[in-house]
């Protein structure tokens, strides 16, 4: 892999580079709001020489205010990655069950501790399988990784980011059409959005198969909410473009299909239940922006 790759790899192009001696650091972050736990999905079977690492335990700090899944703090996330066998300048792949929901909050959350080469497996755990390639039920205890979490290198946005650009900017809401139009909400104490956020389901970012669709596909869908390629964001331009969900996982997710048409999007990470965490901050019903 280069610096400059696509942030996705296929079965077949991960079968292909471990069948070619070149071994990345392979991450098992499978993950099912409400259970079962992603650790008995590992143990039924996973990549070879894969590690799993859990999102409420290793990929997220404690729930509070900053939401049900707020980022760990370097040193913590360090050890983690140390763990699984990252390095520095070492290649690693993360994957979940099929539609990369959870891969994206470990693949945004490397690039944000400073890691670049990392690759999201596209089509997840059940593209391998129907790929035909090898399964293992062996538990791996890579060697450590030598990697330094420097956190910083992905744009994010706090609560007063988040509102502020649902005025001047677009911010995406990630989840189901019924819970940004207020019907309904499963896990945060009120239903509802951002006032200003548009609404943008992350599972339009895929096919049926859990597939990315591609960049045309996806430049064209982003083109429709009014964002176009080239709208970058870095540390010198604040970003026009920001995605949150309900706890900053499948808002990672819309940040990598944004990413895959050309468009730099920055993460609201405490997301709605870092929000509704407040009681006196707005919020909006019904099928628009509000």
């Amino acid at each position: 892999m280069t610096d400059d790759a696509s942030p996705l790899i296929t079965a077949s192009e991960l079968a292909g580079l471990l069948g070619g001696g070149q071994w990345p650091a392979i991450i098992d972050v499978r993950w099912r709001l409400g259970g079962p736990p992603g650790m008995d999905s590992y143990r039924s079977g996973h990549l070879p020489d894969a590690v799993f690492l859990d999102l409420d335990a290793d990929l997220s700090g404690m729930p509070g205010p900053g939401g049900r899944h707020p980022l760990p703090d370097a040193a913590d996330f360090q050890a983690v990655a140390r763990k699984a066998g990252v390095r520095n300048g070492g290649d690693v792949v993360v994957y979940d069950d099929v539609d990369s929901t959870v891969a994206a909050r470990a693949w945004w959350m490397l690039r944000y501790y400073g890691h670049v080469r990392v690759r999201v497996l596209d089509g997840g755990y059940r593209a391998w399988v129907a790929a035909g390639q090898p399964t293992t039920t062996a538990q791996t205890a890579p060697q450590p990784g030598d990697f330094t979490a420097r956190p910083g290198h992905m744009p994010t946005l706090d609560a007063g980011g988040a509102a502020e650009l649902a005025r001047s900017g677009i911010l995406l809401d990630a989840r189901a059409p019924a819970r940004y139009r207020g019907e309904t909400e499963p896990v945060d104490r009120v239903a509802g959005h951002i006032p200003g956020a548009v609404s943008a389901p992350t599972a339009a970012n895929v096919t049926a198969d859990g597939l990315f669709r591609g960049p045309a596909e996806l430049q064209a869908r982003f083109a429709h909410l009014g964002i176009e390629p080239g709208s970058a964001a870095t540390r010198r331009h604040p970003p026009r473009v920001g995605a949150y969900c309900g706890s900053g996982v499948t808002a990672a997710h819309e940040v990598l299909a944004l990413e895959l048409a050309g468009i730099g999007a920055a993460l609201y990470v405490g997301s709605w239940s870092g929000w509704v965490a407040d009681h006196d901050r707005p919020v909006a019903v019904g099928p628009r922006p509000g």
